[in-house]
């Protein structure tokens, strides 16, 4: 794996970590992104918290292993 794929991983790990989907859309997945963000919302209202928490430990793993398009 190269450096700037590397960083590129990273960088989309502490983007999601921060925001919901944000890393997905710096990778490219717009779309992906906007779902995961729209899905916390929904989430944190029908869970109180509980689903929107599990979403965003589940997103920020997606973030790191989704391809770069």
């Amino acid at each position: 794996m190269s450096k700037k794929h590397d960083n590129t991983n990273n960088i989309a790990v502490v983007l999601s970590f921060l925001i919901m989907g944000l890393g997905q859309m710096y990778k490219g997945h717009i779309w992906r992104g906007l779902g995961i963000m729209l899905g916390g919302f929904v989430l944190l209202f029908l869970t109180f918290g509980i689903g929107t928490f599990l979403l965003w430990l589940w997103n920020i793993f997606d973030a790191y292993n989704l391809e770069v398009r």
